[in-house]
């Protein structure tokens, strides 16, 4: 692969846009990954921005199996994650990047799974985020969690060149299939 990855991220930026606009849609759960959610489990999704793929499906689904929602909340570019529990129909408030995320007021919670949004994954199921590292940072300190990128079927690449602080991904779900542990 000969692009860096500034360049393959607008590559895919256009690429997703364009798709989204002719596909739109949630992306739904996969029985393998309907089978994980429990009651008493928290899984993290999120509000998708402009084209992401939209998650609100599996979160719901997850919800109906007794699991908790939490929803990323930061506060700049380069501050760390967290994660705040949110219910279907409560208000969430505009933060950067523009993020819709729940304020602060609520119960933090750290996920089991993390339902993660993407430009960009592969076949070993590395993953290019918009590369503010967010996401690196919270697999790093939640090692143990369940780490599910979600995206547009457009958005798979050969390979992807990654970095010490890549982790990847255990599965990818797509609206048209399912990868990794998300498909056994």
């Amino acid at each position: 692969m000969t692009d860096d990855k500034r360049t393959l991220r607008a590559r895919m930026r256009s690429l997703r846009d364009e798709f989204a606009m002719t596909i739109g849609g949630v992306i739904e759960a996969p029985p393998a990954l309907l089978a994980r959610f429990a009651p008493g489990m928290i899984v993290s999704s999120y509000m998708p921005i402009g084209s992401e793929a939209d998650p609100s499906a599996i979160a719901f689904a997850a919800a109906e199996r007794g699991a908790t929602i939490v929803l990323p909340h930061v506060t700049s570019r380069e501050s760390q994650v967290r994660f705040h529990v949110w219910n279907p129909g409560e208000p969430l408030i505009e933060g950067p990047l523009g993020l819709q995320q729940p304020s602060t007021d609520g119960v933090e919670a750290e996920p089991d799974i993390i339902l993660t949004p993407l430009l960009a994954f592969d076949a070993a199921l590395n993953r290019l985020g918009q590369g503010a590292g967010h996401y690196d940072r919270v697999f790093e300190r939640l090692p143990e969690a369940w780490r599910i990128g979600i995206a547009w079927s457009v958005q798979r690449v050969e390979t992807l060149i990654t970095d010490s602080w890549d982790v990847p991904l255990h599965g990818v779900v797509t609206e048209a299939a399912a990868y990794g542990e998300a498909a056994a």
